[in-house]
């Protein structure tokens, strides 16, 4: 009983240690394709520190030799795409690390280049150009025999990328992640990088099917059609079993966004006072130990954006409500910071809560400021960041002003005078930017012509 207790609480994508006795490596016998008789194929489900899950296998053939290894993504899929555009000045930008996904397309709009998607790599922006042009070259002196013609033009092509390299002149480059896992460094962080923009979208139903996403949802649908199918009908039934989402808690099987593990998450609807009605949905895993909650706007998108300016001006503040979707982005001018939309996700807590998070992202969650390989400069300046926030957070740093910006008009910050205005708080309604629609997928939405089944 108790060694099942213990393997249910160890993690599916366990860090590499050392120390673990039981690594949990699977093995499978499987066919080998060089001399057709059966070999052994070893799987691990590990985690990459500051990167992602993944699963790698060896195979091993006794009978005549034949080895090989692989590494398979197996981190979830967000809910949008991401398309980081960066315009590359100078040296330093040339040295931005890049956390390129196996769906990740990268293009260099001036030279009319595009690296499909390959191989999960982590690399810079001069890395991706060498790649290119290493991979122009493997083949040119075969083609200069064979094609001169093709082997010219490809040689000037890449006197083009080698050129890009020198930096004669800037250049953009494009990292497009319709898995939305791919990511490209700020080296300015935690200030805002003027020569990047980062947009979320909404897949089309092309890049869903070759994600393997497509199929999950017609299965999904095909299981509710089959549900309603049986329920049909059965009206007293449906009364009996009708779900109250205010007054009842429900609770449904996901798994842990830190460990993979299944656990439960429990779903309920919050009326908000002064506000709205939002979902709520709260996770704790048994196994690794991690909480995390995640809010959804009840009511949808608003017809227009909300900008909320806090000034902190007491210790008490750190106590207010906050209600961050997913769709906000915050700011600290004072502090020269903003986080892009889709930051820390979307958010039930409290402004100390909100603070705290961002601390943690920063200094315990950035892949590009820890181990031997980082850059010390950047992180001594995270780290006085992260010492900052924690003055606000105490009440040592005073009259800061916390901006809490959502084009989809979800957020929330607590009036603690409600019903009458807050003196230290600003609201502002505005319109939102093409941009802005585009990011959440309101510019291709239509609403006209819809046909009911």
């Amino acid at each position: 009983m108790s060694s099942e207790n213990t393997n249910v609480s160890k993690p599916l994508y366990r860090d590499i240690n050392a120390d673990d006795d039981d690594p949990e490596v699977m093995e499978l016998e499987s066919y080998c394709v060089n001399c057709e008789q059966n070999g052994k194929t070893r799987l691990f489900l590990t985690k990459i520190p500051f990167f992602k899950e993944v699963v790698v296998s060896s195979f091993t053939c006794d009978n005549c030799g034949l080895h090989n290894t692989g590494l398979q993504p197996g981190g979830k899929i967000q809910e949008k795409g991401v398309k980081y555009v960066c315009k590359i000045n100078d040296a330093k930008d040339l040295n931005r690390q890049i956390v390129q996904t196996d769906n990740a397309t990268v293009l260099i709009p001036k030279l009319e280049f595009e690296v499909p998607p390959n191989k999960g790599t982590l690399t810079t922006v001069e890395g991706v150009i060498q790649a290119a042009i290493d991979g122009l070259s493997h083949d040119q002196p075969v083609r200069k025999i064979q094609n001169p013609e093709v082997a010219t033009q490809i040689e000037a092509f890449i006197e083009k990328l080698n050129a890009l390299k020198e930096l004669k002149e800037p250049f953009e480059i494009i990292l497009d992640d319709p898995s939305g896992n791919s990511f490209m460094e700020n080296p300015y962080a935690p200030s805002v990088d003027k020569d990047m923009t980062i947009h979320y979208y909404v897949r089309s139903r092309e890049q869903d099917e070759q994600l393997g996403l497509l199929e999950q949802e017609e299965a999904q649908q095909s299981s509710v059609k089959e549900e309603v199918k049986e329920n049909k009908g059965d009206k007293e039934k449906k009364k009996e079993e009708f779900f109250d989402g205010k007054s009842e808690v429900a609770t449904f099987r996901t798994n842990c966004p830190n460990c993979n593990v299944p656990c439960d998450t429990n779903m309920k609807l919050v009326d908000i006072p002064h506000f709205k009605e939002v979902v709520i949905m709260a996770t704790v895993c048994d196994a690794c130990g991690h909480k995390d909650n995640e809010v959804k706007g009840g009511s949808g998108i608003e017809p227009k954006g909300t900008k909320i300016t806090l000034k902190i001006t007491d210790t008490s503040d750190m106590s207010r409500d906050v209600l961050k979707s997913d769709t906000a982005s915050m700011a600290i001018p004072e502090l020269d910071f903003c986080a892009e939309m889709g930051t820390l996700g979307g958010r039930f807590t409290t402004l100390e809560g909100l603070l705290e998070g961002i601390k943690g992202q920063l200094s315990d969650s950035n892949p590009f400021f820890k181990g031997d390989s980082s850059d010390k400069e950047r992180a001594s300046k995270i780290e006085i960041f992260c010492q900052e926030v924690q003055k606000i957070i105490s009440g040592e740093r005073l009259g800061d002003h916390f901006i809490l910006d959502d084009p989809a008009g979800n957020s929330y910050l607590q009036n603690v005078y409600a019903p009458d205005p807050d003196p230290e708080m600003t609201i502002e309604q505005y319109e939102r930017t093409y941009e802005q629609n585009e990011d959440l997928g309101l510019n291709d939405m239509k609403t006209e012509n819809y046909e009911t089944s």
